[in-house]
């Protein structure tokens, strides 16, 4: 509110500036042109008396006219040029609420006015890239559901048509369609759930011992990683942690599980201590590529790309997606290191200081 109050009154002064000058302008022209030719009458040509004012008269409207002329296209251009980069962006903002994304405004301004324009431009870039997550995130929706809904209608339709026979083995097929429909709706509602603004009414959060939530997530994944892995080291830490336990014991969850789905090195190495104002959370092994170019992608809704690392929870394609928005309620970050085969997936979260 107050840079628009801001804007308002930068763009009101420049008005007022430009009115003055004009105006000082044609005060200005009209004197010096009167008193000049004044002084060339009585001079030069002797005239005075009657003949002078009348002249001199005539004169004033001729320059008043001149001068009004020109200090007016100068007030034209000078107002265009302050009015139209609002005026762009006010036709841009009409086009936003049209639905429509605008196209980038390419007019030059400076100061506040030109910060205005160039964050408008931003806004917009943001908008047509949430457009296109959108658009991509409802086509990855309906290609996930259509398979099982596919499966579903096709057992159905044989057992309406006397193709098929219910059994015990057909019913438990369909039932097991059904459940990983559920599934997926079930990790879309809490990848949404993590991503209101809101979250800290929706959730619970207190001060926790995160390392209890990394030992409580390990054990539950004892017997997977003791399969899977020839060694797990482990270097765990104390650091008081402001969040959501069941939240950061699904982030680990998901992590764990991820890294054991696509192991090739058979060696895992788990950190997790104090790091300056932060607790840095780290696996670090040797698994399926992952191009250091797209490494961010595997956060993404549905990311699936077979020759790198799938990001998968049920097959839905959301683990990692929703460990990224439960960091960020968080506001922690996660990413991935990567050489292409040797990854370090981390974690950090602000630790608790009370104040």
């Amino acid at each position: 509110m107050r840079r628009i109050k801001s804007m308002a009154n930068l763009l009101l002064s420049k008005l007022v500036a430009v009115n003055s000058v004009v105006i000082l302008l044609v005060i200005i022209l009209a004197g010096i042109s009167v008193k000049d030719y004044a002084c060339f009458l009585v001079n030069s040509e002797q005239v005075t008396g009657t003949q002078l004012v009348d002249t001199l008269n005539s004169f004033l409207v001729k320059v008043s006219v001149v001068a009004f002329v020109i200090a007016g296209l100068l007030h034209y251009f000078s107002v265009k040029r302050i009015v139209m980069p609002v005026k762009t962006m006010a036709v841009a903002a009409n086009q936003i609420k049209e639905g429509k994304i605008p196209s980038k405004i390419d007019v030059h301004a400076s100061g506040e006015l030109g910060e205005l324009v160039s964050n408008f431009n931003a806004m917009t870039e943001t908008l047509s890239a949430v457009q296109t997550r959108r658009e991509e995130m409802l086509r990855d929706i309906a290609h996930e559901l259509r398979t099982p809904l596919t499966n579903i209608n096709g057992y159905l339709e044989a057992l309406h048509n006397g193709v098929l026979t219910g059994d015990r083995e057909l019913f438990g097929s369909l039932l097991e369609e059904s459940r990983r429909i559920t599934r997926i709706v079930d990790l879309i509602a809490e990848l949404d759930a993590w991503n209101k603004e809101v979250y800290f009414l929706e959730k619970q959060f207190e001060e926790i011992d995160i390392k209890q939530v990394m030992v409580e997530s390990l054990a539950a994944f004892q017997l997977k990683l003791s399969n899977k892995f020839e060694t797990v080291s482990q270097h765990i830490e104390h650091a008081p942690i402001f969040g959501h336990e069941d939240g950061l014991k699904q982030v680990m969850s998901n992590l764990i599980q991820n890294i054991i789905d696509y192991d090739m090195g058979g060696d895992l190495s788990i950190k997790a201590k104090p790091d300056g104002k932060v607790y840095r959370i780290t696996f670090s092994h040797k698994g399926t590529c992952i191009d250091p170019e797209t490494k961010e992608l595997i956060f993404e809704r549905f990311y699936r790309l077979e020759e790198s690392r799938s990001t998968k929870a049920d097959g839905a394609g959301l683990g990692l997606a929703i460990a990224k928005s439960i960091i960020d309620a968080h506001q922690g970050e996660i990413g991935v290191d990567t050489d292409g085969h040797h990854h370090t997936f981390w974690v950090t979260i602000p630790i608790y200081r009370k104040s």
